[in-house]
């Protein structure tokens, strides 16, 4: 799974790496310590009725919300969704079909259980690069908000799961599926809609190669947010 992720470049960095062409939302701090249903910032192309669609770096809320949940709390249980079944299960197949996008990360933090309790790992890209964690989005109806009140529809996202490959399947069972930037496009392609379509694309994504490292215990409190938290421990 994926319940902690850092996303601590800045809102220009990322307009400039994932090509977006607005930005919706405030400008975010960085953060070293994300946590389940904090507001994230995520890469989509947003379908216009008339031209191209535009590519935005929009501010939702971690944990999806489907169009028919009562309330806000199930979101919370759906910071993941499982790849293998996006296009069948009610909760998210319909994103699956026609609002993917992308998580933007610096890495995200994996913990690895012992006799002797959990150790916290942080996995990122050999060269500290960014990573593009495949991800859908929602736009849930807030029921207690008036029709025409703009804060109407909620946003809100999960990140994609798969299998650990054997490199990191010592760390945990279940990693994000982390897109290449050459992909971003093609999962981003609001022409794609078909579920086996949608499917293919999951298949091609391959394993990404990224490094492990110890770090500090303290990232298990989401009140604890600092750069330091990345840092190897002995």
């Amino acid at each position: 799974m994926c319940g902690r992720y850092v996303s601590a470049r800045n809102d220009r960095e990322l307009r400039l790496l994932f090509d977006a062409d607005e930005r919706v939302g405030e400008h975010s701090r960085p953060s070293w310590n994300v946590a389940p249903t904090d507001t994230v910032r995520i890469v989509l192309d947003d379908a216009r009725k008339e031209g191209p669609p535009v590519r935005q770096l929009r501010d939702v809320r971690w944990g999806l919300l489907p169009v028919w949940a009562k309330d806000r709390r199930s979101g919370a249980r759906m910071i993941n969704a499982r790849s293998e079944t996006i296009t069948e299960k009610p909760a998210f197949r319909s994103a699956a079909a026609r609002r993917r996008c992308v998580v933007p990360a610096d890495g995200y933090y994996e913990w690895q259980k012992s006799p002797g309790g959990t150790t916290p790992f942080f996995l990122h890209a050999p060269d500290e690069s960014v990573l593009a964690f495949a991800g859908l989005y929602e736009r849930w109806p807030d029921p207690d908000v008036a029709e025409h009140d703009p804060a109407k529809w909620v946003w809100t996202c999960t990140i994609l799961t798969r299998p650990a490959s054997d490199t990191h399947g010592h760390v945990h069972d279940r990693a994000p599926v982390i897109l290449p930037f050459a992909m971003v496009g093609d999962w981003l392609d609001t022409a794609t809609t078909r579920p086996e379509a949608v499917r293919a694309l999951v298949d091609a994504i391959p394993e990404a190669h990224l490094v492990p490292r110890q770090v500090d215990r303290a990232v298990g409190s989401p009140r604890t947010d600092e750069p330091w938290l990345t840092d190897p421990v002995a």
